[in-house]
C-alpha cells in the first residue's frame, strides 16, 4: 500500500515537471520567391495546401498571399495586398490555415475592406468571433423552404416580382441605368433585420457616395458595407465577396433575416478570371476559364434559408450586361443558378422611367409559392396588358391601329398611363408590400370594369 502511494507521488511530480518544460517550438519551414509574372508569385521550398494563407517578408513589411496552385516543386501564390518592396528571394512561410472572416454585431454601421479592415475612420472593430471565408456547404435537404415574402419598398418589385425571404435574384443591367440607386432604395426600405452590402470591383468614389448619399444615416444604422474597389488586387476583390457572405451567414445563424446586396457578381467573376488566367488556366468563352463557372455557384449557394432556426439570407446580385448584352457568359450562367432576375432597361432609363425595370424580361421564380392566387392573377393581367401595348406601340404611334380591332389592346391603350404610373416610383417614396398589392388590385379592378376614372390616391400613394 505504501509502495503504491510512493509511485503515485513520483508520477505526480514527474507530470508537474513535464508541464513546466517549455514546449518545443514548431520548426518553421521557409520558402522563397523565385519568379513573378503579372500578379502571380512562384515560390519553392514552401509546402502549403490550396487556400492556405502565406506570409511573405518584403522590405520590412509583410505581404499576405493565398495558395492558388502548384506544379512539381513550385507553389503559386496570389497576393491579397500591396506587393511594393517584393524582391527575388523574399522569404515565404505558411500559416497552415486559410483566411478567416472576423464577424460580430460590432460591424453594424461600419464600412470595411475585403480583409475586414475599417475604412470609415471610426476606430477599431469591437468584434471577437471569426469564421471561415469558405465554409462547408449546407445540406440542401435540411434547409427551410421559402414561404414568406419580403418587402423591399419598391412597388413594381413587391407587386409584380415579389421576392421571398431566402430567395436569390440577379439584377441585370448595363452601366448608368440606376442599379446603385435601386439597391440603395431597397436597403433603406426593406423589412430585413440586417443589410449587408458588398461593393466589389466598382469605382472607389462610389463607396462614399453610396454610404452617404444613397444609404444615408438611416440606412447605415443596421447595415454593413464591404468595399473592394477596382484598384485592389483580384484576390482581395474575391475575399470581399466571401467576407460579405460570411457576415450575412453570421447574422443568419443568429435567427435574423438578412438582405445581402452584391454589386457586382460580374466583378467577382472577372477577379477569378484574372487569377485563373495568371496561373495558366485555358480561356473559354470571352476569356473566362472553367474555374469561374465553378466559383459562381459556390458563392451564390451560400445564401438562402438556414438549416437551423428561422434565419435567412435574401440575396440580390447585380450582373453587368456589357453593351446591354443579356447573353454575356456571366449573365447566362447567373440566370441558371439564381431564383429569378430583374432586368433594367436602358430605353426606359433614357425615357425618365424610374425604376427602369423591364417587366417583360424579369421574373421571380419563387413568387408562385408565396402570393395568393388573386395576387398572381392580377400581376399576370397587368404584365399581359403592358406587353401587348409594347408589341403594338409602333402601330399605335403612327395611327395604323383601328380601335375596336382588339378589345384587350383597347384596354391596354386606355390604361397605359395608369399602368406606367404604377410602375414608376420616386427615390424617396417607399411603398410597403401590402400597399403595393392593394394598388395592383385597385388598378386591375378599374381596368376590368372598363372605366377610365381611377380614384385619386390609388396610384402613387405611400
Amino acid at each position: 500500500m505504501n509502495l503504491n502511494k510512493h509511485h503515485d507521488k513520483w508520477r505526480d511530480r514527474l507530470s508537474e515537471m513535464k508541464r513546466s518544460i517549455p514546449a518545443k517550438p514548431r520548426l518553421a519551414v521557409e520558402g522563397r520567391i523565385t519568379r513573378m509574372i503579372g500578379l502571380t508569385l512562384e515560390s519553392v521550398g514552401c509546402q502549403a495546401a490550396i487556400g492556405d494563407r502565406c506570409l511573405i517578408r518584403a522590405d520590412a513589411r509583410t505581404i499576405e498571399a493565398e495558395v492558388v496552385g502548384f506544379s512539381d516543386d513550385k507553389t503559386y501564390l496570389m497576393p491579397s495586398n500591396d506587393i511594393r518592396g517584393l524582391q527575388p528571394g523574399s522569404k515565404v512561410t505558411t500559416t497552415g490555415k486559410s483566411f478567416v472572416a472576423s464577424v460580430g454585431e460590432g460591424l453594424l454601421g461600419r464600412v470595411v475592406d475585403g480583409a475586414g479592415t475599417p475604412l470609415d475612420g471610426k476606430g477599431a472593430l469591437n468584434i471577437r468571433d471569426s469564421v471561415s471565408l469558405m465554409p462547408r456547404p449546407l445540406n440542401p435537404i435540411l434547409r427551410h423552404p421559402i414561404t414568406e415574402p419580403l418587402n423591399v419598398g419598391v412597388r413594381a418589385i413587391n407587386g409584380l416580382l415579389t421576392i421571398a425571404r431566402g430567395q436569390r435574384l440577379g439584377l441585370f443591367a448595363g452601366s448608368g441605368v440606376g442599379k446603385s440607386v435601386l439597391l440603395g432604395m431597397m436597403t433603406r426600405n426593406t423589412d430585413a433585420d440586417v443589410t449587408v452590402v458588398a461593393m466589389i470591383g466598382e469605382r472607389g468614389r462610389e463607396v462614399k457616395e453610396f454610404t452617404e448619399n444613397i444609404l444615408g444615416q438611416g440606412g447605415m444604422s443596421n447595415a454593413v458595407v464591404v468595399a473592394s474597389p477596382a484598384d485592389t488586387p483580384p484576390m482581395l476583390r474575391m475575399h470581399g465577396a466571401m467576407l460579405a457572405t460570411s457576415i450575412a451567414e453570421y447574422f443568419r445563424e443568429k435567427g435574423l433575416n438578412v438582405l445581402l446586396l452584391m454589386d457586382s457578381l460580374t466583378r467577382f467573376a472577372q477577379a477569378q478570371r484574372e487569377i485563373g488566367l495568371a496561373i495558366g488556366e485555358p480561356p473559354t468563352t470571352k476569356g473566362y476559364p472553367p474555374s469561374v463557372f465553378s466559383k459562381l455557384p459556390q458563392l451564390v449557394e451560400r445564401a438562402g434559408n438556414s438549416t437551423t432556426g428561422s434565419g435567412s439570407i435574401t440575396a440580390l446580385y447585380t450582373v453587368l450586361a456589357e453593351g446591354d448584352d443579356q447573353q454575356d457568359p456571366i449573365a447566362d450562367a447567373a440566370r441558371a443558378i439564381l431564383d429569378g432576375h430583374i432586368v433594367l432597361s436602358r430605353e426606359l432609363a433614357e425615357a425618365g422611367h424610374y425604376p427602369a425595370i423591364d417587366i417583360e424580361s424579369s421574373i421571380s421564380r419563387s413568387m408562385n409559392n408565396i402570393v395568393s392566387e388573386a395576387h398572381q392573377s392580377d400581376a399576370n393581367r397587368l404584365k399581359g396588358l403592358y406587353s401587348l401595348y409594347n408589341k403594338n406601340k409602333d402601330l399605335i404611334n403612327v395611327g395604323a391601329y383601328s380601335r375596336g380591332s382588339n378589345d384587350m389592346l383597347d384596354q391596354a391603350i386606355d390604361h397605359h398611363h395608369h399602368i406606367e404610373a404604377y410602375l414608376k416610383q420616386g427615390i424617396n417614396e417607399p411603398v410597403a408590400l401590402d400597399k403595393s398589392i392593394q394598388d395592383l388590385c385597385h388598378l386591375i379592378s378599374s381596368i376590368a370594369s372598363s372605366t377610365n376614372n381611377i380614384p385619386e390616391g390609388v396610384i402613387g400613394a405611400t
